[in-house]
């Protein structure tokens, strides 16, 4: 380590708070190009972070800088007060690309956490109804009313909205009902006992449950969820912040299982690295109350004309068929790793418990051993961390899944040496290369 990168990293513990750090290892970058990050000291990284997918399209794209830069050179108002072209014209696009019926509205933002929050707070509002049902190990944002049915959130020590409902998410490798049929049977159950109360304004869902574990749920549990929540005419939210945008080989999540939700939340990769998000639902639920989401530089000029030309450039370079084809490409070679083919033997086989995904959206989760499953938490930190010493960037999340979302822009020849440092790493920690003292000031979730 440099003086320069020891340096910075006293100063960002001298000055950044705790509250807003989530930290596997100590990187310290300088700048990011595409699929590759680069730190301090000139040494280059395979991101498979997105950082947590908000460089849906990598690192400086260069349709979104030029986008960026002509806005700024004279920038109308926000749209709080005064319209502006930008604004409508991306409201236009996004009610093009997203599937929906009747009459609808677009609401701008600055993050997903506000996106879902608004979301969440006009269906309360225009139903006149207060409960929320949400799945537990859930993530809706950081704050406010999405914070608090944010099952990850209140599971860690958030408060829960006194009107909210939490119920399993179907698991297909850990059933939390015995079987994986009998776990969805039980979840929906549940939604449907909660819904027959009367008082539901909205069920939320991720399409993927991302930050709770990167569960992927069994093929026909969101059809069944949406038809349940139809039946009650009770609006259905799916938050497509972090899993939607072209990453799982479809436009948005959902539409792999033919479903049209109510109120879809995008963020993170919409702004292609800048702060943007949206929610698209009907217009009689995000018209009123008037003036009670005011965000000032939501719907910004230069935040809009990035999110115009991340659309434009996901539609017209067909992203979708893209991440299909690599996201088959990565899993396979992951699986792979998972049936022997690894390095030294196979020997990383014995703790690739699961992998799964669609398109970009991948989970690799870790276990102590293949015939017990069990959660290791331990390999998970400090592969992590291995893993970033050897030039590859990814995060975790639940206990022990690694969460791999790449930039859509990745090339197989990233992904395959990407694959190439997993293998290693996982056999790296196995043979005892990174100490609990290597890890403990990063301290993760």
């Amino acid at each position: 380590m440099t003086d320069r990168t020891a340096e910075l990293i006293a100063r960002d513990a001298a000055v950044i708070a705790g509250v807003e750090k989530l930290r596997f290892f100590p990187a310290t970058m300088a700048s990011g190009k595409g699929a590759e990050l680069t730190d301090l000291e000139g040494k280059t990284y395979a991101d498979l972070t997105s950082t947590w997918t908000a460089a849906g399209l990598g690192y400086g794209h260069p349709r979104v800088a030029e986008a960026v830069a002509q806005a700024y050179q004279a920038p109308p108002s926000a749209g709080l007060s005064i319209m502006h072209e930008s604004a409508v014209r991306l409201g236009e696009r996004l009610l093009e690309l997203v599937d929906g019926e009747g009459d609808r509205r677009v609401y701008l933002g600055l993050a997903g956490s506000d996106a879902c929050d608004v979301a969440l707070r006009c269906a309360r509002a225009a139903t006149g109804k207060q409960t929320i049902v949400a799945f537990e190990h859930s993530y809706h944002g950081g704050f406010g009313l999405a914070q608090s049915v944010s099952g990850v959130l209140v599971e860690g020590g958030a408060a829960p909205y006194p009107h909210g409902i939490f119920v399993p998410y179907p698991n297909p490798f850990r059933p939390h009902a015995g079987s994986i049929e009998a776990s969805v049977d039980d979840s929906l159950a549940q939604v449907e006992a909660a819904l027959q109360g009367g008082d539901v304004a909205c069920v939320a869902v991720e399409p993927i449950l991302s930050d709770g574990g990167f569960v992927v749920p069994p093929e026909g549990f969101l059809s069944r969820l949406a038809e349940l929540v139809q039946r009650y005419d009770t609006l259905l939210l799916v938050d497509e912040v972090k899993m939607g945008l072209c990453r799982p080989g479809a436009f948005n999540t959902y539409e792999l299982e033919g479903i049209t939700p109510d109120i879809v939340c995008l963020g993170k990769s919409l702004g292609g690295g800048l702060p943007l998000s949206a929610a698209i639902g009907p217009a009689w639920v995000f018209d009123s109350p008037p003036a009670s989401a005011l965000l000032t530089m939501a719907g910004n000029p230069i935040c809009a004309a990035a999110g115009l030309a991340v659309l434009d450039e996901l539609v017209s370079g067909d992203y979708a068929s893209r991440c299909a084809k690599l996201g088959e490409h990565f899993m396979g070679r992951l699986r792979g790793l998972q049936n022997g083919a690894g390095i030294e033997g196979g020997r990383s086989a014995e703790r690739i418990g699961d992998v799964r995904g669609h398109g970009l959206c991948i989970g690799l989760e870790l276990v102590r051993d293949r015939d017990s499953n069990q959660v290791d938490s331990d390999l998970t930190r400090k592969l992590v961390f291995r893993c970033w010493q050897l030039g590859v960037t990814v995060f975790s999340v639940g206990e022990n899944v690694l969460e791999i979302t790449p930039p859509l822009v990745i090339s197989p020849e990233q992904i395959d040496r990407a694959v190439e440092v997993i293998d290693q790493a996982i056999c790296d920690v196995i043979d005892g290369k990174v100490s609990d003292a290597d890890v403990a000031p990063c301290s993760g979730w």
